[in-house]
């Protein structure tokens, strides 16, 4: 049992607002608590908080922001609210995707503005999905600098962290209250914290094995590109209590993580006119749906393997992100003056990559259909030097969780909401549907920073209201 009797609990401390989970979620959570007035306390299974976030590019879309307003593009959270409802086809939560479109653009102005975390837009391109330029990433665009932010602005505030803090039960009543928590240590011994309110921050099932066997069964081969801390234990806590969960067939795939390297390339290099090949040096798939419906097919390939095949027009947005400057670094990115001399270097058949190359220059003039119907139309044909990267498909994170309410309140299986328990990040139910093709590219530090927020801040008035 994982959930205790909370009559048998002898708490050594207590707190009004307890979060588990370290990482974007959990420090956005922390912040709006405290901001609200409460005492927080962050528990965080790892001796230095990193998880997911950290393993991200740390990319988060938003809508109607100030970098939005500086740079004259006009976008709205209806506007947003409607891509992430087409991605998914319609089968995510529209009450959420409402909420949380129109949480975005305040969240990442709050962050900036009052938490002194430091963005830009990213421009050049459109991430798949996406109707509007409006992803915002930290300078460096990796997720250890937005965690590093995070983290840092916590510790401005006087938070509470507390490493190596492994939660593996809970303490409620009846009613389904929770009372607190029992915390390991890594010396083997245990604490019981009491608290008023309880935010799950602890992300989703990814590295649970059997979970994403029982779940997605399509990835059950994939390399799996997230935190191992994932274990799913929100998703169980909740099933005790009678919590409700869906979508637990959605997820982040990614079709192109370098190998053997293990950073993700900028999606850029394909939606700028690249394409991918397997090794026999031919096209498989619509490279350009997203990133993360691409990773089956990847996966799908002899080895898991395949190559992205590019120019440096198409490399030259990939150039503003760490991760992709560090492949160059380690000598990822090969070339070639031609058809032949890039099939050499990456080791496929060079006739057919010959004709592949013919068979998008054509596509691209317009003088051919694509049989995976993708337009290369609307990009300018390859040219020399051609580059190339080595790339496998990989699992990133899950999507399916815990239903929650606007106030991100756990929602039991009849509707009813749990007295003092909230959920975000992909602790939570997210908004990319039942399957891989709903994930709208960012669509997890979405969920992680809105939702985190407004759980904080629910959590914070619950505690008060308790105390």
């Amino acid at each position: 049992m994982t959930i205790l009797p909370a009559k048998t609990a002898d708490f050594e401390f207590t707190v009004p607002v307890l979060i588990i989970g370290g990482g974007a979620c959990g420090l956005t959570a922390a912040l709006a608590a405290r901001e609200a007035g409460a005492e927080v306390l962050v528990l965080e299974r790892d001796q230095k908080p990193t998880g997911s976030t950290s393993l991200s590019t740390g990319l988060i879309p938003a809508a109607g922001t100030r970098l939005q307003r500086e740079k004259g593009i006009e976008d709205s959270a209806e506007i947003f609210a409607a891509d992430l409802k087409a991605k998914a086809r319609h089968r995510n939560d529209p009450v959420m995707a409402d909420r949380i479109a129109a949480a975005s653009g305040p969240t990442v102005d709050w962050l900036m503005e009052t938490h002194g975390l430091r963005f830009r837009l990213v421009e050049g391109f459109l991430y798949p999905g996406h109707s509007r330029v409006r992803m915002h990433g930290t300078p460096g665009r990796t997720g250890a600098e937005l965690q590093a932010g995070l983290l840092d602005a916590a510790r401005r505030q006087g938070i509470d962290i507390l490493g190596g803090a492994h939660v593996r039960e809970l303490f409620a009543d009846a009613s389904g209250r929770i009372h607190g928590v029992r915390i390991h240590r890594g010396d083997g011994t245990t604490e019981q914290a009491g608290c008023g309110a309880l935010v799950l921050a602890c992300n989703g099932f990814g590295g649970n094995p059997e979970m994403v066997k029982r779940n997605i069964p399509e990835m059950t081969e994939a390399p799996y590109h997230g935190h191992v801390g994932n274990q799913g234990e929100a998703v169980n806590w909740g099933l005790e209590l009678g919590a409700a969960v869906e979508d637990m067939g959605g997820y982040q795939g990614h079709g192109a993580v370098a190998h053997p390297q293990g950073l993700p390339v900028v999606w850029a290099v394909l939606t700028e006119g690249g394409f991918q090949v397997n090794g026999a040096g031919e096209r498989f798939s619509n490279e350009v749906r997203g990133y993360s419906e691409q990773a089956v097919d990847v996966v799908n390939q002899p080895g898991q393997i395949a190559w992205n095949i590019y120019d440096q027009r198409c490399q030259h947005p990939a150039l503003d992100f760490t991760e992709y400057r560090q492949l160059q670094d380690m000598g990822a990115v090969k070339s070639g003056d031609s058809a032949t001399g890039l099939a050499a270097a990456i080791g496929v058949p060079s006739d057919a990559l010959e004709r592949t190359l013919a068979q998008v220059h054509d596509m691209a003039l317009g003088r051919a259909e694509d049989p995976f119907s993708r337009d290369f139309t609307t990009k300018p044909p390859l040219g020399s030097p051609l580059l190339a990267i080595r790339v496998t498909g990989a699992l990133f994170h899950t999507q399916g969780g815990l239903v929650i309410d606007r106030h991100a309140r756990v929602l039991r299986k009849n509707g009813g909401a749990l007295p003092n328990l909230f959920a975000g990040g992909g602790a939570a139910r997210g908004l990319s549907g039942p399957s891989r093709w709903g994930y709208l590219s960012g669509n997890g530090l979405l969920t992680a920073l809105n939702l985190g927020r407004i759980a904080g801040r629910e959590a914070a008035r619950v505690a008060a209201r308790r105390s």
